[in-house]
């Protein structure tokens, strides 16, 4: 029962924010290809639930003739990869938006393990030799946030305690 109430949550949710956000979602994409060349949305490979593979909607934040397809290389400090619009985005999280359109088509929920490219490394070291049960997360629908995000466990995991703190906060729902 729960489950099914979280589902009928994230729908109506997901498709509130989507009317609601609609004006401003076209204004971020008219701006995104006034900034640079390239499509406006930026879809990506993650693990999704029962480790399916799954494909993620984000507002293109990156350059297109730069940008690693793979999603593995992480952005650094003044990446020049990022556009002037992009930085905005990613900053405020806006570029997290499209990630809505996952929620409503039962990809994605709203809230739990924020879901991560396949091949996501920290400090050149597989999540999955990381955490050996790094996989049982994906017992769940992945989220658009998740408890790690919402304890401050966000950025970066250039180093594996980094990597690992962020992902024993996701066990929490599994």
């Amino acid at each position: 029962m729960d489950l099914v109430l979280k589902r009928a949550f994230d729908i109506v949710s997901s498709l509130s924010a989507l009317l609601v956000l609609a004006p401003f979602l076209l204004v971020v994409a008219l701006l995104i290809k006034l900034d640079s060349p390239g499509p406006v949305l930026f879809k990506q490979t993650r693990w999704g639930k029962n480790c399916k593979t799954i494909k993620v909607y984000k507002f293109r934040s990156m350059r297109t003739d730069l940008c690693d397809v793979s999603g593995v290389a992480q952005t650094v400090k003044n990446d020049p990869r990022v556009t002037r619009i992009g930085a905005i985005l990613r900053r405020t999280n806006v570029d997290e938006l499209p990630q809505l359109l996952n929620v409503l088509l039962g990809h994605m929920s709203v809230v739990g393990p924020r879901c991560h490219a396949i091949g996501m490394r920290a400090g050149g070291v597989l999540y999955e030799e990381l955490v050996p049960e790094y996989h049982q997360r994906h017992a769940m629908r992945p989220g658009m946030t998740g408890l790690a995000q919402m304890r401050g466990l966000r950025g970066p995991t250039d180093r594996p305690a980094k990597a690992r703190a962020r992902i024993a906060g996701n066990f929490y729902y599994v």
